[in-house]
């Protein structure tokens, strides 16, 4: 025979009676109450057990401490690849400028050399003319010292901006080796709870199956209202969910109450399931 099917009757606690009225006061001729077979109760215990080591799976795995580790490299990671172009883009434009410079030098050579051909080819005979080009020479050995000067300038503002890719790149390099670890032990982490978590859902829908349906879809509700515990053992007289001792007078309820009694937390409202260790 299947599990016992819980049943509706006219009985002693409402299904759904407010917190804090007395039994007397919250008596409802006709109102329907739910029964189900202290077997089927107890095993809503082993749902209940197996749905908590689903919460915590599934807490655990929000809460690996890789998350953290891969978020601060992650960070650093795009602050050092931030300074990696900034330091490529210095060294792109040291490099063009130092090719400009260096023309400029090539420019100004050559025209320095052309005019000291024509004053030793002694085709320049004038006086003035002579002294001019002389003048000229002097002012474009001048200029090119100076943009020399300007190219030795860029040259070393280049080589700093190249030393700085290479350290940037190695830093890159290093910190994205961490994060890849630290994601390759997350990902491990990941299989490995959801692997259990496949197992326990599995176990979880056995278990269910054997429950009747109305016990388990109020257990269900219950349990999205009240934080994922949806039925809690009535232990030494004190409600498992809550923690909290019950009342005399909820106490002698429940003693007086059929076995196959569905009867609920006063305090929480939680479906209270009775064992020997109930204290009753």
């Amino acid at each position: 025979m299947g599990p016992a099917r819980p049943r509706l009757q006219d009985g002693h606690r409402p299904l759904d009676r407010p917190r804090g009225v007395h039994r007397h006061h919250r008596r409802i001729p006709g109102s329907p109450q739910l029964n189900a077979a202290p077997a089927d109760q107890i095993r809503l215990l082993d749902v209940q057990a197996l749905d908590v080591r689903l919460q915590q799976l599934a807490h655990k795995r929000k809460s690996l401490p890789e998350h953290a580790e891969i978020e601060s490299l992650t960070k650093d990671l795009t602050q050092l690849r931030d300074l990696l172009v900034a330091a490529q883009t210095e060294e792109s434009d040291c490099a063009r400028e130092q090719t400009k410079a260096e023309q400029d030098v090539d420019q100004v050579r050559t025209r320095a050399a052309r005019d000291q051909q024509r004053l030793d080819s002694g085709a320049v005979t004038s006086p003035k003319d002579l002294s001019n080009l002389q003048h000229e020479i002097a002012s474009l050995a001048k200029r090119q010292g100076d943009l020399e000067d300007v190219v030795l300038e860029v040259m070393e503002r280049r080589e700093s901006a190249q030393e700085r890719v290479a350290e940037l790149t190695e830093r890159v390099s290093s910190v994205q080796a961490k994060a890849d670890d630290a994601t390759a032990r997350r990902d491990a982490a990941y299989e490995e709870l959801d692997g259990e978590a496949a197992s326990v859902t599995k176990e979880r829908e056995v278990v269910a199956g054997s429950v009747p349906a109305d016990l388990l879809k109020l257990y269900d509700k219950l349990r999205e209202q009240q934080g994922g515990i949806g039925a809690a053992k009535l232990y030494q007289r004190t409600c498992q969910g809550c923690r909290q001792e019950l009342a005399i007078t909820e106490l002698n309820e429940i003693r007086s109450a059929a076995p196959d009694t569905v009867v609920r937390c006063e305090n929480c409202r939680r479906i209270l399931v009775r064992t020997a260790e109930s204290g009753l």
